[in-house]
């Protein structure tokens, strides 16, 4: 929990599903790489948000479906849900604010998790497991600040 912790979020991945592609760093910017972790998904499941934010973007990248969320605890951090074959009610737009576990789509065969603190990919599975000794340095100064945070609930 120590990354959660030190990011200010607590991160929820699916739990009814299994890695068909895990995080791959690229080695450049532009460089090959899965930005993010690909999981095999029951089509038709629900997607659900992994934690509170606000909507940044909602849109078709690519053929697919995407939401992009921007933390509450930390505005910092962003988390990309893609794949989607449809997206939760019309009201779910730029500006929308999401709570952890609410419904933001309906899952295709494979649904997308990526995450991005400040500029940088991170691992998805390492911040939902706190395991922060395989996250190299961020390229910024992460504080933690006088409130209180909480631990993640399963």
């Amino acid at each position: 929990m120590l990354l959660s912790l030190a990011i200010g979020v607590c991160l929820v991945l699916p739990s009814n599903a299994s890695v068909v592609d895990p995080f791959r760093a690229p080695e450049c910017e532009r460089c090959a790489g899965n930005r993010g972790v690909e999981f095999a998904v029951p089509t038709g499941s629900d997607v659900v948000a992994g934690l509170s934010g606000t909507v940044s973007f909602v849109g078709v990248v690519g053929g697919r479906n995407y939401v992009v969320l921007r933390a509450t605890a930390n505005p910092a951090v962003r988390v990309t849900y893609g794949g989607l074959a449809l997206l939760a009610a019309p009201q779910l737009r730029q500006g929308s604010v999401v709570a952890r576990g609410e419904r933001i789509g309906i899952a295709q065969h494979s649904l997308h998790v990526g995450l991005r603190i400040g500029d940088r990919y991170v691992d998805p599975q390492l911040v939902a497991s706190g395991n922060i000794s395989n996250v190299a340095k961020p390229r910024y100064r992460v504080t933690l600040g006088a409130r209180r945070t909480h631990s993640c609930s399963r």
